[in-house]
């Protein structure tokens, strides 16, 4: 099987990460003037720091980017699950908060969610995100309550029962997994090649180059998974991608952390938020257990 991207594809990629580069969640400018005094501020439980950012929300609807999927005749792009994938890799890459795929899957459906002038929540497995911001919430959500977020930039709900996992949810999660990955591995390297010890970049060190490769590994291997699952659209496949892209992107994220030192908990650097966003993405439908049982079944069989 052939991974090669087209052109097209190219160029949809870089239209996205062009529009979440300019409004990212993730860069360090951006995350200062949202946070003036993070240490000090609070959070409630179910709630953010800051609110959802409405207008890069549009630019995403402008873009296409939820409703890459819908039929031209309906207003949409006409492409695929191949195409969506590289779309919410880059939203992944990128940090761009938000119920994604939830309004994703309801362009179509819900008006207004295929252009961004509408924001969906839906419940996925025990979780809802940004329930308190949403203009629409699907059903199943009834009775949530609030958490207190490990990752400050994603206030979640907790539902009495677990919501159905759509398998396109699942690849989509597995998506933006990958894309954090993929951006760990990037800073890991950079601040490899830059920091110096000992007269030296700290990329020198063996110990160091082994975090790096691992990375790199764990990344090109989940990127195989979830691009194959979006070709053939398989559940088995699907819950294999989205295993390899939960452990790239959480090993990934801690191993970035390790190479960083204490420098990369602080507000000024994005690496704490990789991490506490794949922490949060790995709870969603379709997690560990879920895939596990799934893959287990299919071998089975």
């Amino acid at each position: 099987m052939r991974f090669q991207l087209t052109e097209e594809q190219r160029a949809l990629r870089g239209a996205v990460r062009d529009v979440v580069g300019r409004r990212s969640a993730a860069a360090p400018s951006w995350l200062v003037a949202q946070f003036p005094a993070p240490l000090t501020g609070s959070v409630q439980p179910g709630g953010s720091q800051f609110g959802l950012d409405r207008g890069l929300w549009r630019d995403l609807g402008d873009l296409g980017f939820f409703s890459l999927r819908l039929p031209e005749a309906d207003g949409g792009a006409g492409l695929g699950l191949p195409e969506a994938v590289l779309a919410f890799e880059e939203a992944g890459r990128a940090l761009v908060p938000g119920p994604l795929v939830a309004t994703h899957l309801a362009a179509g459906e819900v008006p207004g969610a295929a252009t961004g002038e509408v924001v969906v929540a839906a419940v996925d497995g025990r979780l809802v995100e940004w329930l308190a911001e949403a203009d629409v919430v699907r059903p199943g959500a009834e009775g949530a309550v609030p958490l207190r977020s490990v990752d400050p930039l994603t206030p979640l709900h907790r539902v009495p029962a677990p919501g159905r996992t759509d398998p396109v949810a699942v690849l989509l999660t597995a998506a933006e997994q990958l894309g954090t990955a993929a951006r760990a591995c990037e800073l890991a390297v950079q601040h490899a090649r830059t920091r110096e010890q000992f007269g030296q970049p700290i990329g020198a060190f063996q110990a160091v180059k082994h975090l790096c490769a691992q990375l790199l590994v764990r990344v090109e291997v989940a990127r195989a998974a979830v691009y194959a699952a979006a070709v053939t659209a398989d559940r088995a496949d699907i819950a294999a991608a989205r295993l390899l892209a939960d452990e790239a992107a959480v090993r990934g994220a801690r191993d970035c952390l390790q190479v960083h030192g204490g420098m990369g908990f602080t507000w000024e650097s994005e690496v704490h938020l990789l991490l506490k966003r794949a922490w949060v993405r790995a709870q969603r439908g379709g997690a560990n257990t879920e895939s596990e049982e799934l893959l287990a079944a299919d071998l089975v069989a």
